[in-house]
């Protein structure tokens, strides 16, 4: 129906388009009210040429219909009404005059057509009544017609309604899946970006260190070659080659998965903690450890964002510490969060561009509802104070003296909120984080 009469796309079509379609549509109406008034007579008098000028001018109108449906309708009562009036075929305009009441009615609300069809009523009984009995009768059965055709347009114009509510909640829902589908591949591809930052910076970093070892060993003394540090050393580059691998092939199968799952393999956690420090101690630098904290007591992703927190200090601490440079790793927990805290005593590095490494661990910390920050310590090196919440909410939390005077230059020393986690994580001034 919304087609039929024009209203199906109303409001998006070219306006002349609209315009072409409506005056077609009145030159139509004109042959029929026309065929109407030369061989039908059910009441009135054969119009002359006063008659026919109000026929044909009452249909000029119907051409503006859409695009000013109540001035149309108006324009057309200005014709028909003297034509009644005159005593002319009262048939022959009534196509004319239904489709401006239906126009009125499908483009308004129901009460402006409720206003004019009951205007058009009143006017047309009192007028017709006062003529006579018989031609108040007449106009009881035309009233029929005007009505029907007021609550036809109505009836369309809330189908077109819904029809256009079903259509935009369609179109919003599937906008709705676009933007969660692109939001979710955005995270994916941060998520494998952070993993591989930290695989790769991690190991590339180790097998440096650790080859350079091997050549300083080789280059010391040749004639004295301590054969068993250079094996140990080239077994150690083996096994972080070994290593790197299985993490490397474990993120990527996360590409190649084509099932339901999200494809991501058993995440790293505090029980890995301790190949970290064995790797770190592998490259030459010393390493403590202070930890009370079992990973079963932690949840997974808390252990996966502890774990790689923990991975890019070491390394930061292992590439920009210096020479002879001693790390300490601290994990605990009051019940409520998990403190990391990783220090070393280096003495840093101002030269590299800017990396990701930072960035990295503030992601991992805010996924889990922790904060990252970073400093150095007054008496040299950096510290790393990673506190993240083992429950839904944390409450705040004021870090204790010692943390705080351990982040050292974090904003001249003191909480940068005053209450609050803290998650600091650094090991290497100006390093390639």
């Amino acid at each position: 129906m919304l087609h039929l009469t024009g209203f199906g796309h109303l409001g998006t079509n070219d306006p002349a388009r609209v315009l072409r379609q409506d005056t077609l549509l009145a030159g139509g109406l004109l042959l029929l009210d026309a065929a109407v008034a030369l061989t039908l007579h059910t009441g009135g008098r054969r119009p002359d040429s006063l008659g026919w000028s109000l026929l044909v001018a009452a249909h000029l109108p119907t051409v503006f219909r859409r695009r000013a449906p109540l001035a149309s309708f108006l324009g057309l009562v200005a014709c028909v009404a003297p034509y009644h009036a005159l005593g002319f075929d009262h048939s022959a305009p009534l196509l004319v005059s239904m489709t401006a009441l239906f126009t009125v009615a499908v483009t308004g609300s129901p009460l402006r057509s409720l206003v004019v069809g009951g205007g058009v009523v009143g006017i047309m009984l009192t007028v017709k009544f006062g003529q006579g009995t018989a031609e108040g009768a007449q106009a009881l059965r035309i009233t029929g017609w005007i009505v029907a055709f007021i609550v036809l347009g109505v009836y369309v114009r809330v189908q077109g309604q819904y029809f256009a509510s079903v259509v935009e909640r369609a179109e919003r829902a599937e906008r709705t899946r676009e933007e969660e589908a692109r939001r979710r591949v955005a995270e994916e591809r941060l998520r494998i970006a952070r993993d591989l930052h930290d695989l790769l910076a991690h190991s590339i970093t180790l097998i440096g260190v650790q080859t350079s070892v091997a050549a300083h060993v080789l280059a010391t003394d040749p004639d004295r070659l301590d054969r068993t540090a250079v094996a140990q050393a080239l077994d150690d580059i083996s096994e972080t080659c070994r290593t790197a691998r299985g993490e490397l092939r474990s993120t990527l199968e996360v590409l190649r998965d084509t099932g339901c799952g999200d494809g991501r393999g058993p995440l790293p956690g505090l029980d890995g903690v301790p190949d970290l420090v064995a790797a770190a101690r592998s490259a030459g630098t010393r390493v403590e450890v202070s930890s009370a904290v079992g990973a079963d007591g932690v949840p997974t992703a808390v252990g996966a964002a502890a774990y790689r927190i923990v991975q890019e200090a070491l390394t930061n601490a292992v590439r920009h510490a210096g020479p002879e440079a001693s790390v300490r790793v601290e994990l605990e927990t009051d019940g409520c969060a998990l403190r990391v805290r990783v220090t070393d005593d280096g003495i840093g590095s101002a030269g590299g561009p800017p990396g990701f490494g930072l960035v990295g661990m503030r992601e991992r910390a805010r996924s889990v509802g922790g904060t990252v920050e970073t400093g150095t310590r007054p008496e040299g090196g950096f510290a790393v104070l990673a506190v993240l919440p083992l429950r839904t909410v944390v409450p705040d939390r004021r870090p204790d003296p010692a943390s705080v005077h351990d982040a050292g230059a974090v904003r001249d020393g003191r909480h940068p909120s005053g209450t609050g986690l803290v998650v600091v994580a650094e090991a290497g001034e100006g390093a390639v984080r």
